[in-house]
Parts: C-alpha cells; structure tokens; sequence
C-alpha cells in the first residue's frame, strides 16, 4: 500500500537524509561510507585490485555485462601502476566526489571505481529489458506498428529518431520518495507553450508519494481535478502518436517502467483519435471517427433509454414492437431498472473475468459466458429477450471508443444514467446528459479547456476535431497547446 507522508516530515527526511550524503565523515573514506550505505545488499558486487589498490561496487544485474567487461575489466586487468593516472583521463571516467551522487550513480547502473581517495563513475548501465514490439493495447492497422517499452532511454530514443531537431528539450525529473523514478518531461522549444511546460515541471517536483510505478498512476497525481470521473491526460503507447503531439505543441511525460506516455495538455475529444485516421484517406477517417461519436452516445445512453421507455414512455415504442415487447416482459418478475442493473453487471463480469484470466481461457469466458447466460436468463424469464439485445449493443459499441481508461469512465458513467432513467424517466436522461456536460465543460488539462475546441468555440480547430479534413487544410496548431510566440504554422 502507497502512503502519503506529512509535508513537514518529508521535508525534515530529505535535509536528513541531504545532510548525511553531503556532509563527508571524518573518520571514514568516501569507499567506507558507500560500503556503510550499500551494507545488507547482498545484490552489491565488489571487486578488489590489490597491485593497483583500486575497488569497484557496482550492481551485476544493472550492468550491461559485455561493455562491463570490454570497458573496464579488461583494461584495469591489464594496466599497469603507473599507467593508471593515464586510463583514467579518459572522458569515459566521470570523478565525483559527493557521496549521494556516487550512490545514485551505482543504483542507475553505472560503476563506481575507488582509486585511493579519488572516485570515478563509469557508464555501463544495462540489464535485461524487453525488445520492442506492437502495442496490445492501442493496435495499428495501417502505419508504424512499433510501440513503447518499459525503458525510457529505449523510448527517448524511437521519438528522437522521428522528431530531429535540436529544439527537442528533455527535462529529467525524479518522483517517488523511496523509489526515484525518473521522469522525462519533452516538448519543442519554439512550439510548445512555455507557461505549460514550466507548470506540469512544478507538478511534478511537488509530488509527494513514496512510489510512483506506471504513467497512469502518474497523471492522476498532476490532473488538475483528481476526483473527476473522467482522465485528463491520454497516454499513448505509439512513437508516432507521440512525434505528432510534439510537432503540435503538446508536452511529453515518459516515466521509466512504464509503457505508457503521457499527452498534455488533452482534450476529451483525443481520446476518440488514433494513428489510422491520419493514415487512411481523410473521408474514411471522417467516417470512422464520426462512428466513434456515435458508439460513445449509444454506449452511455442506449441501455438507459430502454429502462426510460418500459418504465414510463411506452407511447413512444412504435405499435408493431410494442407487442413483441410486451410479450417479452411478461414472464419478468423485475423492474426494468432491475433488470437493467442485473445484466450490465452481468456483462462487468465477464469483461472483467476475460481480462484477468489467460488469453485463450478469457476468450472463452467471454464468448461461451455472454452466450449461455443470456439465452438461459432470457428462458428463466429472469430479462427480456430486447434488453439483451439493448445491453450486447451497448457493451460492443464501449470497445469502439479508442482509450481504455476513457471507455472504463464511460460505463461507469453508464450506471449512473440508468439510475436516474429508473426514477424520472426521459426527465432524468436529459439531467444526467447536463449535469455530464457542465462537468466536462468545467474540467481542464492543465489550465486548457477540456472540451477544446466546442467550448470554447475555436472554428480553426474543427478541422481536426469531429472532421479529419485533407492535410492541405489542417495548418495551424491547436488553439489550446499553441505558444505564444509567432511560430505557429506547421511547415515552420
């Protein structure tokens, strides 16, 4: 369990813990106090030189092994005493002379190398890591298949090779108390807004946590209203998504360990885009993304509209279904909204299960599961044949919706509109659909407008937006990530 500490004892550990790695002892050399340090780690690897009177302490499973032993085993092997001075001149060997940053140093990968009095770190930082692959959860068919890994040099490195320029800034910055995860903090100086990117830096430095393991944990702890229902942040597991978001002016968070990379600022509506749009012809993105819009009304109102209709609006079923209705909810001993909740949860469960269960046993789950026990409520009488239908479309149509996280928030959302369908009716769908839109409307992504472009209303923006317009069209920036400075063409 993550805890969070009290900012004044937070505040007296780090100049505690400041004041033991900068103040050097006395009585104990720096190779001493890092031993003192590092004692009780049975992971450490200490190596011992004795005709040159050198150490080495650094961390087997942190190194890459093969420049470990080309780069330094091999040539301390083999030099001499007094060729020593002479091999350590080299720029490959950084002195240091504080305590914390040889600490830090050793715990990044890199190995510390004790001559006398004199400390030096050398950069062999490695260990195993996972090739790069097609991202599971954001899916390309047409375009680059590529995505993130769980390293975050790996991930610098696919964006630096698809955004060349030298205006590409990285800021690193550590989050977590205990764990010092690096975070690295991208934008296009010259495009990005500068009041942004000095805004999410004070953030993220303000974050007091023990541990932070994953970009989503992350972004909620820098959204501007944590306790919104909906993200205010979208992740992105493609380089290309990525090198798009720079080249608009957004601002790039990668957080080591994480796959995930974080988009701000976000707009509720980007979370409806993916890479095939831009890669298909514009009217079959238009098409395909005005699809998306439609699955996320049906996924959010469809089922509550059916609760609406059987509980008070029968007048507006049309007179050849409304018999085959009737006749379907005459065995049902439940009140829609009853029966409405019991099926939604039902269908919960079998996502839920499907997810966390092996791949080929939660396929089965899913497919077998949804299928026997609707059928078999439907002859029990326990629900009615149409809202079987009703929830099947509802569920099908959630998985349109591009992000996961957004598409989890709309069915929870979901919940909430059936209930208020159940009690006032078409009355209660419309509150439920106002009260959604002025909570939309008043959230932001660091300061911007969350439902940017509709509202605020900037007509220059819709070109992007509900429509994939043709590139010829599509020249400025969006309003909301776009600098105050005078570059603000694409082609600059």
């Amino acid at each position: 369990m993550i805890r969070r500490k009290p900012k004044k004892l937070i505040k007296k550990l780090k100049e505690l813990n400041d004041q033991q790695h900068s103040e050097p002892s006395l009585e104990l050399s720096l190779y001493e106090q890092v031993v003192n340090e590092l004692e009780g780690c049975s992971d450490r690897e200490d190596i011992h030189f004795p005709e040159l009177q050198v150490n080495l302490i650094y961390f087997n499973h942190l190194v890459d092994k093969d420049r470990f032993q080309s780069e330094i085993l091999d040539p301390f092997y083999h030099v001499t005493k007094e060729e020593l001075s002479s091999l350590l001149k080299r720029s490959f060997y950084k002195p240091v002379a504080d305590l914390k940053e040889v600490i830090d140093g050793i715990l990044d990968g890199e190995t510390a190398i004790f001559d006398k009095e004199r400390v030096f770190l050398a950069n062999v930082a490695g260990g195993e890591k996972r090739n790069i692959q097609p991202s599971e959860t954001e899916t390309a068919i047409t375009g680059p298949h590529e995505g993130f890994i769980e390293s975050g040099e790996t991930n610098l490195s696919m964006i630096r090779r698809r955004v060349r320029t030298s205006r590409l800034k990285v800021n690193k910055l550590p989050v977590g108390e205990v764990t010092k995860t690096n975070a690295f903090l991208l934008y296009v100086k010259g495009i990005a807004n500068d009041e942004l990117v000095t805004e999410l830096t004070h953030r993220i430095e303000k974050i007091e946590i023990d541990a932070v393991y994953d970009a989503h944990m992350l972004s909620q702890l820098i959204e501007d209203q944590p306790h919104s229902l909906f993200p205010q942040f979208i992740t992105r597991e493609r380089p290309d998504s990525i090198a798009a978001g720079l080249v608009e002016g957004k601002i790039i968070i990668i957080l080591e360990g994480s796959p995930a990379i974080i988009i701000a600022p976000s707009s509720f509506f980007d979370f409806f885009e993916t890479g095939d749009d831009y890669y298909q012809r514009w009217l079959t993105g238009t098409a395909t993304r005005l699809l998306r819009f439609g699955a996320f009304i049906i996924t959010i109102a469809f089922t509550a509209l059916y609760v609406s209709v059987t509980t008070f609006h029968y007048e507006m079923i049309p007179e050849s279904l409304l018999t085959t209705l009737a006749v379907s909810r005459s065995k049902v001993p439940f009140n829609p909204i009853y029966e409405a909740f019991l099926m939604e949860m039902t269908i919960e469960f079998l996502r839920e299960a499907g997810a966390r269960l092996p791949t080929k046993v939660g396929q089965t789950i899913g497919i077998v599961g949804g299928i026997v026990i609707g059928q078999a409520a439907v002859q029990a009488g326990i629900t009615s044949n149409v809202l079987i239908i009703v929830v099947a479309i509802s569920a099908i149509a959630s998985f349109v919706v591009p992000s996961y996280v957004m598409s989890a928030s709309i069915r929870l959302g979901r919940f909430g509109l059936i209930l208020l369908a159940g009690l006032l009716g078409n009355l209660g769908i419309m509150i439920g659909i106002t009260i959604l839109v002025i909570h939309l409307s008043s959230l932001t992504s660091v300061g911007a407008p969350y439902m940017s472009p509709l509202s605020p209303f900037f007509p220059k923006d819709w070109k992007d937006f509900l429509l994939r317009a043709p590139y010829k069209m599509m020249k400025t920036r969006p309003t909301m990530a776009r600098s105050s400075n005078k570059s603000k063409q694409r082609n600059d």
